[in-house]
């Protein structure tokens, strides 16, 4: 059974093209503290947009990056997770699995909106508003470098780590 969407009337725009800049976005992570787009400067961000914390999909993607994390700051990125449940969600998702890079809260998903992963749904012939799962690489200038629509979680953090050292 789909879970309750954030309030939001609309879905969102299109995703964000590689060699656009991505959108800037002010975000709370499971710790409460604010993180900024801009606060990556300078080094690649994997930006990975999930639909729902603590569900078997999500859980097995945000283990993966976790998992991977020494050879993907061994490429010189940074990884933060996206989606629309709040901090304490995203507090107890880190704490159950041991996830130590940003889970960010968009409860309103604005910043999904913004990135285009906002889309409408379907189960079982009901509609409703979702995050689809995406994942952007975002450059040291801000702007998109690669793009993964519609991510299928087994072998892509291998697909992610590739296009870092490509």
């Amino acid at each position: 059974m789909a879970s309750p969407s954030p309030p939001m009337a609309a879905t969102g725009g299109d995703p964000i093209e590689p060699g656009a800049g991505a959108p800037a976005f002010e975000l709370e992570d499971q710790n409460g503290t604010a993180r900024r787009l801009a606060d990556a400067g300078g080094a690649p961000l994997v930006l990975f947009f999930y639909p729902k914390d603590d569900t078997p999909g999500c859980t097995k993607q945000a283990c993966g990056f976790q998992a991977a994390e020494a050879m993907l700051a061994e490429a010189g990125a940074t990884v933060w997770g996206v989606s629309p449940q709040g901090v304490k969600s995203k507090r107890r998702f880190a704490d159950k699995h041991g996830l130590a890079f940003p889970l960010l809260a968009d409860d309103d998903a604005a910043v999904c909106a913004a990135y285009g992963v906002w889309q409408e749904k379907s189960m079982y012939g009901k509609k409703y508003a979702g995050v689809v799962r995406t994942t952007y690489l975002i450059d040291a200038t801000g702007k998109v470098a690669r793009r993964w629509d519609k991510v299928k979680v087994g072998g892509h953090v291998d697909e992610v780590l590739a296009a870092l050292r490509g």
